[in-house]
This record gives structure tokens, sequence and C-alpha cells, in this order.
């Protein structure tokens, strides 16, 4: 069977997938659009296969929140590089990553990618997006949060980091906490939710640096308490000094309009994933040695 200009076009308005790779899973299976389309998912998978094990630690955020605001989530869609990250199809994705999520109320990576959305599991859809755009593709984490009678604001910064916040007070007030947890990192909301290994860590760390002063006892007690006070207030939103008001701490302003924070999320694309360093010069120099 000839295979035209117009079938071609067909399978790539159907699939997505390149001009030449459509012309080829048709010249395979003899014109067949249908088999066609079943050629380019079975190699979309194989290629999906092959790239699982490189590093995606670029990529984009996607953010869903419910019609009555109960509840909202964030998604961490993996890419190899920001380029396919920007892609329309590669966002589109991610969009629809997180509504499922949000409508099946799961936050379980594995379980969202096996739900059928349009016909087909999103791992389907997501290895055929791998074929696509030649990348390591991986949706890597799901983080929601609930209203339980609080606000929800929510907060994307690009696409790159994202933060829910559940609080009680103003809807503007949300948005200027949920920017400040994006810009300072804070690691939970007040000190007695500090993670106990953390706070041991940072104790040990402050009574080594204490002790070289040499210093009587008493007065190195002293120096941990001041020195673990401080980092305290470095790690937690209560502590830290408000972003636009940086005279008052996020305590002191959320006590002046008589407000709360219950709970917060925050994701960074990225953050947590080792990336391959690459050293070009010894690449070019280690091809040289071989001819």
């Amino acid at each position: 069977m000839e295979i035209t200009a117009q079938l071609v076009k067909e399978l790539r308005t159907r699939t997505g997938v390149g001009m030449m790779e459509c012309k080829r899973a048709l010249s395979e299976c003899d014109g067949d659009i249908d088999a066609a389309i079943q050629h380019l998912r079975t190699s979309g998978q194989m290629k999906a296969d092959k790239k699982s094990a490189r590093t995606a630690a670029e990529g984009s955020l996607a953010l869903a929140k419910s019609g009555d605001g109960a509840r909202a989530l964030l998604l961490e869609l993996n890419s190899e590089t920001d380029f396919v990250a920007k892609d329309e199809g590669f966002l589109a994705f991610a969009q629809t990553c997180v509504e499922a999520a949000l409508s099946s109320g799961t936050d379980d990576v594995e379980t969202l990618m096996n739900q059928t959305v349009d016909g087909g599991t999103l791992e389907e859809t997501r290895r055929e997006l791998v074929a696509r755009l030649g990348e390591n593709i991986q949706a890597r984490r799901l983080q929601g949060l609930d209203a339980d009678g609080a606000s929800i604001a929510c907060y994307l910064h690009g696409r790159r980091i994202g933060v829910l916040v559940a609080f009680d007070g103003e809807p503007e007030l949300g948005r200027d906490l949920a920017m400040h947890i994006a810009a300072s990192r804070p690691v939970c909301v007040g000190e007695d939710e500090v993670p106990e290994d953390l706070l041991e860590k940072e104790r040990e760390v402050l009574t080594a640096q204490a002790q070289e002063s040499g210093k009587p006892p008493e007065i190195i007690e002293k120096m941990i308490a001041g020195r673990l006070r401080k980092y305290l207030s470095e790690i937690t939103l209560l502590g830290q000094p408000f972003v636009k008001d940086p005279d008052v701490t996020v305590g002191k302003l959320l006590q002046s309009k008589n407000a709360s924070v219950r709970a917060f999320t925050r994701l960074e694309v990225g953050e947590g994933i080792e990336k391959k360093q690459e050293n070009f010069a010894e690449e070019v120099r280690a091809q040289a040695e071989k001819h």
C-alpha cells in the first residue's frame, strides 16, 4: 500500500510522533493506521524503558485545587532538560496528572500512574511522551494539603517552586505567607514541630564549635543555647523575619492579624536529586585517546 503524505499527517496528528517515525511505522504496518499506532506505542515503551535510568533533575510543578477549596495538590514531573520541561505536551501531561490525583484522592505516584484517563493509563501516556520528546520523564512526587476548616493559599514561582499553606486569616495574608515560604524555605511551622534528629545533629555541631573556643563549661552552655535559639528562628516559619518586612517575624505578623498557620508544604523541582556533573573537556580527551 502506498504511504501517502496525508496518511503520515493523520498518524502524526493522532500520536504526536515525528513525521519520519510515522512513515516508518506505516511502512512496517502496510499502511494500517491503527496497527501503526500500536506499533508506535510498543516501540515507545521500549524507548521509555531504555531511558528510565537517566537522571531527570529538571522539570515542572503542576497545581490543582478543589472547587470548594478543601484540598490542594502539587505534582513534580521531571525531565532531563529545561527545554523539554517547557514543552506544551509535557506541561499538559503534568496538569492532567495532578488533576487526576485530585479527582481520585490519591497522593501516591504509583497509584496515580495506573489510573486511566482518556482511554489509557497515565503510565502509557508517559511512555508515549518519552518516545516523542526523547528524554526520561518521571512523575516524582505528589504533595497534598487538606483545609480541615481552614483556608488554603497556593503559590507557584514560575513552575519550579510551589507552596500550599493551610491558614486562618485573610486571603491576601495567605498569598504573602506562601510567597514567604517559597523564598525562605522554613522546615516547619513552629519549634515544637522541628524533627528531633535534625535538632540533635545541630546541637552536636554547635557543641563541637563551642568547645573549640576553650571557654569555661558554663559559658559554653550559654553559647550553645544562644546559637540553638538562632538556628530555630532560621528554620521555623514563625521565627523567620517576614520577607516583606524583615523587622517583624512571621509569628508577630500573624499575632497582629489574629491569624495562624496550621500547615504548609513546599516543593522545588529537582531538590534532593544528585545531578551528574558533565566534564566536557575530559570527554573530548577520552574520545581523542581512542583515535
